[in-house]
């Protein structure tokens, strides 16, 4: 059967997640480049074609225990309660779903009504990823998100009355607009203490209205001076409200870290079921066709269309690079992949001195560690680190 091979020598803990694309929207917000779509006519079918493809790739993860479920999108939130459990059952009939796996669903506020909240407990989703993005009327506006000042605080309200006790929330900041204030913002979601924050600085991506704009002349980027000041507002004010800044654009609660997002960052298998979803079995990349009804034709003639790419010792090192120095453990010395090995000592004697005599990192139990000085500039860092491909 075709599908994700998993190279078991190369992963010292086998535990896998999986990631269910549903790529609705109500509406397209200005600044998102995410595969979605606005029309739901084929909303039933694709859902169907979700849980079949669950079935068809069941043999992905034999005897690997499923610790994370993700509903990502798109707005997830626009399943209703009974197809979630309909597509939990699936997953739970046809892999090794852990008893107390962290179940999160991406939700907007305008869709989180009590009634909704109660009966996502009984599905068993136990985590809400909660996309509020600002709190203030002109920068929803701006966005053209469909929530409300007061359905964002409602919301939040609402699932911890209803016993949600892992909830974290989305906020951007970096927005070109006066009537901006980042810190309006944090203070208002430190109100609620979630245990959990998302904050993102504003990327413009050329296939959004803002793209188009920025394009056009109407629109100016902040400077990066000012997004630097405005990152480093928010680690101080959440430090100072204890919360753990465990990945560039992740602050937690102790104990309280996005599961499913560290298995990302640490290299672990998942499995990516839906439209554009990604998979990565240790070795190898999958890339879902991005588009609906190319997707429900392939699964309907009997499994998804998809890209593939085969990784290199090297690309595979250049990822640990990058994705060990946004996290707050940083990146190992020594790396190794397979037989391939690499010492950022040995190999980059020069960039870690300068690094670590500028602070923007430090050396601690043989790994390499972002200060928040270098987390501004966390990408260029490790682009400086990556080895040469051809």
């Amino acid at each position: 059967m075709k599908g994700l091979t998993l190279d078991i020598t190369n992963l010292t803990i086998l535990l896998a997640g999986i990631y269910i694309h549903i790529p609705f929207c109500k509406q397209a917000c200005h600044y998102c480049d995410f595969h979605f779509s606005t029309s739901r006519n084929v909303f039933g079918s694709l859902v169907n074609c979700i849980k079949e493809e669950l079935k068809l790739r069941r043999d992905s993860l034999v005897n690997i225990p499923v610790t994370t479920v993700y509903f990502g999108g798109g707005t997830p939130s626009l399943l209703s309660a009974s197809e979630i459990d309909s597509i939990l059952n699936t997953i739970g009939s046809h892999y090794d779903l852990e008893q107390s796996a962290e179940i999160t669903l991406e939700a907007n506020p305008d869709d989180l009504t009590r009634e909704y909240l109660h009966q996502l407990v009984r599905t068993g989703v136990n985590r809400l990823s909660i996309g509020i993005q600002s709190f203030q009327p002109p920068v929803l506006s701006w966005m053209n998100r469909v929530h409300s000042t007061e359905q964002a605080s409602t919301c939040l309200k609402t699932a911890q009355g209803v016993g949600f006790e892992n909830i974290s929330v989305d906020l951007i900041y970096g927005i070109p607009i006066p009537e901006y204030d980042i810190e309006t913002d944090l203070m208002k979601v430190l109100e609620f203490q979630p245990q959990h924050i998302s904050a993102y600085n504003l990327t413009i991506e050329s296939a959004t209205v803002l793209g188009t704009r920025l394009r056009k002349g109407l629109l100016e980027e902040i400077p990066e001076e000012v997004a630097a000041d405005s990152f480093l507002m928010v680690m101080d004010r959440l430090k100072s409200k204890g919360y753990l800044h465990y990945e560039i654009s992740n602050f937690a609660l102790p104990g309280k870290e996005s599961r499913h997002n560290l298995g990302y960052w640490n290299g672990k298998p998942y499995l990516g079921i839906g439209p554009s979803a990604h998979s990565f079995d240790g070795e190898n990349r999958q890339y879902n066709l991005a588009n609906n009804s190319g997707y429900i034709k392939s699964i309907q003639n009997g499994y998804p269309s998809f890209e593939r790419e085969e990784l290199t010792a090297e690309q595979r090192i250049n990822e640990m690079i990058m994705l060990g120095l946004r996290t707050s453990e940083g990146v190992q010395l020594y790396l190794q992949h397979g037989e391939f090995s690499w010492d950022l000592e040995k190999q980059n004697p020069k960039q870690l001195e300068y690094l670590v005599s500028n602070h923007f990192a430090l050396i601690r139990e043989n790994r390499l560690i972002l200060t928040d000085r270098g987390k501004l500039i966390a990408d260029r860092i490790a682009a400086d680190l990556f080895i040469e491909t051809s």
